[in-house]
């Protein structure tokens, strides 16, 4: 049995969601007479208004917006507490919401979500696919799967794996043109941009013994695009830099060689990050674990990327 005020908030909630008391009636399967009386009871007991009632909606007055904002929160953590005191003995259930990029998320996160959702067919996973970070808190996500440097440092984070970054061009390319002997020649050379979030658009930063060095490059084609660009490497329209995950196969298979091997860019690890919350929800544990276990499979698997 709920506790009163655990009944009254979820009341009050769905109250705020249809705007409508008949509506929750049916929800809540009482009738609207009594749906009608416990919110009079609601608002005698703060005195105050919580909503303006119309013959056919409600809306809901400031003190109601307040109302609604603790009872959501309020809500949440004791469902929070539940599961989290629960996940000892329990299989992993409920809505997990995951973020990730746009090509990684359909290419790679999604066959690994289909996987995971037959081994917990409990877990309800939305995914998501977007290029920018995204706030975490304000748009109730649960992880996020993003390459680089973290955007906020106030998040937990898991690395999933290591991921170096190289120039690459097509054998077909560097027969045409040469292959660049020093961070110099690369002005002589198309290159590649692939425009990313507020980077600066055509700068290089590479590292050479631990120093970082920024070149501007230019070329015909760019792209906001990996997916893009990587393609249009492999048609031999110039170089590129690409991490260690999307070369390999090529490296291997001598679609794609690697150019100014001492030089590279800062490595772009692959994170899982969450909201800095003391505790995590036994879904969002398993799929973490599931995450890292699987590139674990996966890195041992792929080929040298020794130049």
């Amino acid at each position: 049995m709920k506790s009163d005020l655990s009944s009254q908030l979820e009341f009050f909630v769905l109250l705020a969601r249809h705007g409508n008391l008949s509506a929750v009636a049916r929800d809540m399967d009482i009738t609207p007479p009594a749906a009608t009386k416990r919110l009079a009871q609601l608002e005698a007991r703060l005195g105050v208004r919580l909503v303006n009632r119309t013959t056919r909606s409600i809306s809901l007055t400031a003190e109601g917006e307040t109302y609604l904002d603790y009872a959501t929160r309020i809500l949440a953590d004791v469902r929070e507490m539940e599961e989290v005191v629960s996940s000892s003995r329990s299989v992993p259930r409920g809505l997990l919401r995951i973020n990730a990029t746009l090509g990684f998320g359909r290419t790679t996160i999604a066959p690994l979500v289909s996987e995971f959702a037959k081994r917990y067919p409990h877990v309800e996973v939305q995914l998501d696919v977007t290029d920018r970070p995204i706030d975490l808190v304000e748009s109730g996500v649960d992880l996020a799967i993003r390459f680089g440097e973290l955007p906020d440092k106030r998040l937990n984070a898991r690395r999933v794996m290591s991921n170096r970054r190289f120039l690459c061009a097509s054998p077909r390319y560097l027969e045409l043109h040469g292959t660049p002997e020093t961070l110099a020649d690369l002005s002589d050379h198309q290159c590649i941009v692939h425009r990313q979030n507020d980077d600066a658009y055509g700068i290089w930063r590479l590292m050479h013994n631990g120093d970082a060095q920024a070149i501007k490059v230019h070329g015909m084609l760019s792209s906001n695009d990996g997916d893009i660009v990587l393609g249009w490497a492999l048609d031999g329209h110039g170089i590129l830099v690409r991490s260690e995950w999307d070369l390999a196969k090529y490296l291997e298979s001598g679609r794609l060689r690697i150019v100014l091997p001492e030089f590279a860019q800062p490595s772009a690890d692959l994170f899982v990050y969450y909201p800095n919350k003391r505790n995590q929800s036994a879904r969002a544990r398993a799929f973490i674990d599931f995450l890292v276990d699987r590139f674990k499979r996966s890195a041992n698997t792929l080929p040298s990327l020794s130049p």
